[in-house]
């Protein structure tokens, strides 16, 4: 099986190539070389083909195997199948010569051979009827990678050149291929045209043949100079040839070998000629599925044979007939009479080749199926008994041998020792580390991966094929021809092409030049996108990484603008700007008090500074503001008209709302009080004020000389006249006998007479003492006396001497409280007789919860035991 792969080398974390990097002496000149070998070698044939009329893609297919090789040997990129190690140009090889042409160490192929051929022997030795040497000599090997065969003889002994001619080539000629001998190559060329090969020494398959030869093309209609290695063509003309049928001809293109049955469609007997059928021209000649039914020359039956054509034939009942066992022959019997039987032992053959069938003779077959009893043995020989002669007898014994591959057993039941070749899938890991082996299970080394990787640069004109496996080992061919990959920053048109690479294409070098939206220019070098690098074809990763760091990734906009300007701060106080960088927009506090009017009108923001107000920036973006603080004062703004009340509202703006407030104001007398609202009462003038106030009744206001009120309307200020008071009072001698009625003035006017001042005499005593007493006074306050020492009770007279002292409250409710508790002697037998039997009574409880709670815990021991018991009865019974 040859396969190939495309592989992709993972990205490199080092710069991509540039033209330096291509120019380097050591690459330039190992190119070189290759070019002029791909030059030397193909002089000769390239000499023949440009003369030919045939294309020139023909001959990059016919040279593509050896250029391939070329590339891998000028990049050391030529391994071995089977080691997998690097073929140096001094190493010893040997190459397949039937399919893949693949290289190998000498010394690995040659064990290689060894081992399967040994392996091939005993295998052969241990499965067919021969000897271990007739196995040897016949043992093949296979090659590794094309698994074509060999036999044993043509393992490889020494070291020749890949044209067979030279023996151990030399490998210190730069100018001659590495393993080449260097003279015309001189093989046979394919298709046994006659010439040979005109390369120099070459590895890999020789090309067609490239001499111009006279040849017809396949239908033979047509005749033209080809190559010889192609001289075989069509003409893209009908073929027109006689087909089988010799009526129709050819209806296909000119086409090689030869021609397909005819498809004409007609209508055809069959052979009896009972039937006709449409068919294919080709398939003409058919048979029905009727029996022919014929009259046979006896006259008396009719032909069983099935369609045919010709005659039927004699009829088979005529001649000498014999019974049906064949032991008694009839002679004379007519066609149509009946053999009779012998009575005599059939004793034909049974189907199983052993026994004899043991019934009388007999007309139609013996029976299918032998009964006889006959001892047999199984396949393996394990088991023997009487079995009947059609039965087969097999145990169920599995077997228990290696099969060839030495690593499963036959697990077949009743085997009779030729275990069938492994059925397994060995599926072992191959020395590639990518793929596992598909082959069956087998002894030895596992064949190596088949699967060649194609390493190609990013264009894909330069490319060679390595082992699965290596190609992390080898270095991607480098190409010299121009990148075909377009560059995608602003400076496409007057960029430097360079060459074929692999990763992205290098960075751009021109300034990058690109306007913000500030007005400044981007002073960086050019960092605009770059075309993806091919994911087919990118380098490995190396150990070392570079520590140069670019200005700018690529594919990644312009960076901020660097350009430095002045700012003013959020608050844009006068003085406070700073110098920053153009695309910092971080707005910063002069840490001022902002000083800005809050909405209130009233007070200033002592906040620090901040913004004022949403306000489009330079940059052309509107900037988040934060507004000043909230006014939490209360409103300090004096009413008009003038009031007392505060303003019920936080700080505002504009005038207060009037007050609404209810004022309580009693009138001038203090008889009754009045509710005004505030802005209601200021507005009026102190005229209105004093007529609003009033209540409209009397005054209610004592004189300040005597005990009557102030007789006129309720009024502002002192009571007009309070010495001229004219009511009347009733005047009094000093025991209350005598009265009479004056007026309020000369009441007063009596008392500053006696030298007192009205206003010091109290109510109850007013006008009380005026008037002189008389006899009359003396007699009625005897008599009263006397009524009064009549009217007291007799109790109070005799008085208990323990009452004279009188002590407090508390001592007394004590003392009652003392003799409330004096109690008997017999009721202090009771109580202690009570407390007695209670403290029995408790005792008793504590001793018997103590004992049926020892009861209890006896009861559950016992019962854990049992349950132990049971489990531990149990676990025996088990085991």
């Amino acid at each position: 099986m040859n396969t190939t792969a495309n592989y992709h080398p993972p990205p490199s974390s080092q710069p991509p190539f540039s033209d330096s990097d291509l120019d380097s002496d050591s690459d330039s000149e190992n190119f070189q070389v290759g070019s002029d070998l791909s030059n030397s070698i193909f002089k000769t044939y390239l000499e023949f083909s440009s003369s030919s009329s045939s294309s020139s893609s023909i001959t990059a297919v016919d040279l593509s195997k050896i250029q391939s090789f070329l590339t891998s040997s000028s990049s050391g990129a030529l391994s071995c199948l089977i080691c997998l190690e690097r073929i140096r140009p001094s190493d010893p090889t040997w190459s397949c010569s039937s399919l893949c042409f693949a290289l190998f160490h000498l010394l690995c192929i040659q064990s290689w051979a060894r081992q399967s051929s040994d392996l091939s022997a005993a295998r052969a030795a241990a499965r067919l009827p021969i000897t271990a040497e007739t196995a040897a000599k016949q043992a093949t090997w296979n090659c590794p990678k094309c698994r074509s065969s060999y036999s044993k003889s043509e393992i490889p002994r020494c070291y020749l050149c890949f044209c067979g001619k030279l023996r151990d080539p030399p490998s210190d000629n730069p100018w001659i291929l590495p393993h080449s001998c260097g003279e015309i190559c001189n093989r046979p060329l394919p298709n046994n045209c006659g010439h040979f090969c005109l390369l120099l020494c070459h590895p890999g398959p020789c090309p067609s043949c490239p001499k111009s030869v006279k040849a017809r093309c396949f239908c033979g209609s047509v005749e033209d100079f080809r190559r010889c290695g192609f001289k075989n063509f069509s003409c893209n003309k009908l073929c027109k040839k006689r087909l089988d049928c010799n009526k129709h001809n050819c209806s296909e293109i000119c086409h090689p070998g030869t021609c397909p049955p005819c498809r004409a469609r007609e209508t055809y007997r069959c052979r009896c000629g009972k039937k006709e059928e449409e068919k294919d021209c080709c398939d003409r000649d058919y048979r029905c599925e009727n029996e022919c039914k014929k009259l046979l020359n006896c006259g008396k039956h009719v032909c069983k044979r099935g369609c045919h054509g010709g005659d039927c034939g004699e009829c088979p009942l005529q001649g000498n007939r014999t019974c049906p066992c064949g032991k008694r022959i009839y002679e004379g019997l007519p066609c149509d009479g009946v053999a009779p039987v012998c009575g005599a032992t059939c004793n034909k053959l049974l189907n199983c080749g052993f026994h004899r069938c043991p019934e009388r003779c007999h007309k139609g077959s013996c029976v299918e199926t032998c009964r006889t009893m006959v001892k047999k043995a199984c396949r393996c020989g394990g088991l023997k008994k009487e079995v009947p002669c059609y039965q087969d007898l097999s145990c169920e014994r599995k077997c228990l041998r290696m099969r060839d591959c030495g690593r499963h057993a036959c697990k077949r039941r009743c085997c009779d020792g030729d275990c069938p070749p492994c059925s397994e899938v060995c599926d072992k890991r191959l020395r590639c580390k990518n793929h596992k082996c598909p082959a069956p299970c087998h002894r030895g080394a596992c064949a190596p991966c088949p699967i060649m990787v194609t390493i190609s640069c990013a264009c894909g004109e330069t490319h060679f094929e390595v082992p699965c496996g290596t190609e992390m080992d080898h270095k991607p061919p480098k190409c010299r021809k121009l990148c075909k990959i377009a560059p995608l920053c602003r400076h496409a048109s007057t960029s430097k092409p360079h060459r074929c690479h692999y990763g992205a294409c290098p960075p751009c070098r021109a300034p990058c030049e690109e306007e913000y939206p500030c007005g400044h220019k981007c002073n960086l070098r050019c960092h605009g996108p770059r075309p993806p690098p091919n994911p087919e074809f990118t380098l490995k990763p190396k150990k070392k990484k570079s520590n140069h760091q670019t200005e700018c990734t690529p594919g990644t906009p312009c960076p901020p603008c660097p350009e430095l300007v002045w700012r003013p701060c959020v608050g844009e106080h006068f003085g406070a700007e700073r110098m920053m960088v153009c695309s910092n927009t971080t707005r910063f506090s002069c840490d001022n008090l902002c000083g800005n009017l809050l909405p209130c009108g009233n007070h200033y923001c002592t906040k620090t500074c901040h913004p004022l107000e949403t306000q489009p920036s330079s940059s052309g973006h509107q900037k988040r503001s934060e507004s000043c603080e909230v006014c939490n004062l209360p409103c300090q703004k004096v009413r008009m008209p003038k009031c007392s009340h505060p303003c019920s509202l936080p700080c505002h703006p504009g005038e207060c709302l009037p007050c609404k407030v209810l004022v309580k104001r009693s009138c001038h007398c203090g008889a009754m009080v009045h509710a005004f609202e505030c802005i209601h009462y200021n507005n009026l003038s102190e005229k209105d004020q004093v007529a609003a106030r009033s209540c409209g009744g009397p005054c209610h206001r004592k004189l300040p000389n005597c005990t009557h009120l102030c007789p006129e309307i309720c009024h502002v200020d002192k009571c007009p006249a309070p010495d001229k008071c004219s009511k009347k009072v009733t005047v009094r001698c000093k025991c209350q006998t005598l009265k009479k009625e004056w007026i309020c003035q000369d009441v007063q006017a009596a008392y500053r007479d006696t030298g007192n001042d009205p206003k010091d005499i109290p109510k109850n005593q007013f006008g009380l003492g005026l008037l002189p007493c008389n006899s009359d006074c003396k007699s009625k306050v005897q008599e009263v006396e006397s009524a009064l020492q009549l009217r007291k009770p007799k109790v109070l007279e005799k008085k208990e001497p323990e009452n004279e002292k009188h002590g407090p409250k508390r001592r007394k409710r004590r003392d009652r409280i003392q003799e409330g508790k004096q109690v008997s002697r017999f009721q202090e037998f009771v109580a202690s007789v009570k407390r007695l039997l209670l403290f029995i009574i408790i005792g008793a409880a504590l001793i018997a919860v103590t004992y049926y709670s020892y009861k209890g815990l006896l009861q559950l021991s016992d019962w854990m035991n049992e349950v132990e018991l049971q489990r531990a009865r149990r676990r025996r019974s088990r085991f």
